[in-house]
């Protein structure tokens, strides 16, 4: 009995001894605290003022038939590009067979080809065309996010062109190799534009910054079609091109398949600060005409149609866990209910990375072929 409490007071000592040194000297683990008290606070943010609790999906999804559809798609391509019609023309100009010591290492790749797209207030778009040796015939746009060109998305490539898919590469607006210009802003003078979030100063009556994300594919598609054979558009694109792969086949129909990887929730369900996104994911004018699960059932609709989104459940970045299961079911039902298209939730739980994993590209091309 007298040696159990000894040994009880001589753990308190030490352990108050420790404590004091780890704060008078700073030695680990001091440094963590900062981060396991962010962590505390914000959970516990999220589990004493969740939105989620009092969330009624299915009164926020008006579309119930194909009408609904095709009225919200119209609506959207109004908002964006300010006319009744998909943008009709070509890129700017196109450079075959260049030469790009970054991807002279791909296997099964016949040629690169280079298209410019020139846009509003001399924003432009650089997209690569990776054409395989042997070709299936279909061709995958694939979306690079915020952190860099599409450069950043080589194995993706890599394993999409063993597969034989054409590869059309796209980076967000302002990364990569798209430019960085400098734009004259009525009484702000000139500004270097680099971020998405200052697009808001370009907003005008007649033109709306959210065409620079969907500009580029439309273009291109229309590239394509203007001077190919090809039997089915898919998409898939990671974090903002994850999110670019949401939207824009709810507004083109021409996307056969998308697969949207860590790429967004719902507004009411982003409760932590890394989920809540730039400009383009909370333009609020833009999601009054249609919200993301108004999107989400849009991108899904059609004669063989189909939208997936996957989620890496450990991600290290943003949208990580199973926030998702709050409206998968509405979706589906949605999907049911007008009988036409597919939709799914995939939780990648291989790694704790912001990407697209070896598991979920080998997946999305075994879904595809």
């Amino acid at each position: 009995m007298k040696k159990a409490l000894f040994l009880s007071i001589s753990f308190v000592i030490f352990f108050f001894f420790l404590g004091m040194f780890v704060g008078i000297y700073e030695f680990f683990p001091y440094s963590e605290f900062p981060s396991l008290k962010n962590q505390f606070e914000t959970n516990s943010q999220i589990m004493s003022n969740n939105p989620s609790d009092t969330l009624n999906i299915d009164d926020l999804i008006s579309i119930q038939n194909e009408s609904d559809i095709f009225e919200k798609r119209n609506q959207l391509i109004q908002f964006i590009w300010n006319s009744n019609d998909l943008p009709s023309g070509l890129p700017d100009y196109v450079e075959q067979n260049i030469s790009d010591e970054r991807f002279s290492d791909l296997s099964n790749l016949k040629q690169i080809d280079k298209l410019t797209i020139e846009m509003e207030s001399g924003i432009s778009s650089i997209v690569y065309i990776f054409s395989s040796e042997i070709e299936n015939n279909d061709v995958i746009f694939y979306h690079q996010g915020h952190s860099g060109g599409f450069i950043n998305g080589k194995n993706t490539i890599q394993k999409l062109l063993n597969s034989g898919f054409t590869v059309a590469a796209f980076s967000m607006p302002l990364s990569g190799m798209n430019n960085q210009p400098i734009i004259e802003i009525e009484n702000i003078g000139p500004v270097k534009i680099f971020k998405h979030n200052q697009f808001i100063h370009l907003e005008r009556d007649d033109f709306s910054p959210m065409s620079y994300f969907f500009t580029p594919i439309s273009l291109t598609l229309n590239y394509f079609d203007e001077n190919f054979s090809i039997d089915k558009y898919h998409m898939i694109g990671i974090s903002g091109g994850g999110w670019t792969t949401t939207v824009y086949p709810a507004i083109d129909t021409r996307i056969s398949e998308s697969f949207s990887v860590a790429g967004s929730l719902p507004l009411s369900l982003r409760n932590t600060i890394d989920d809540v996104g730039d400009y383009e994911q909370y333009n609020t004018e833009f999601y009054s005409v249609a919200n993301y699960f108004e999107l989400y059932v849009m991108s899904s609709f059609g004669e063989d149609r189909k939208h997936f989104q996957i989620y890496n459940k450990f991600d290290s970045c943003c949208f990580a866990g199973n926030t998702s299961e709050y409206y998968e079911n509405s979706i589906k039902n949605s999907i049911s209910e007008l009988q036409l298209g597919y939709f799914d939730i995939i939780i990648d739980d291989t790694h704790s990375e912001h990407k697209i994993s070896d598991y979920t590209i080998d997946s999305i091309i075994d879904m595809i072929i």
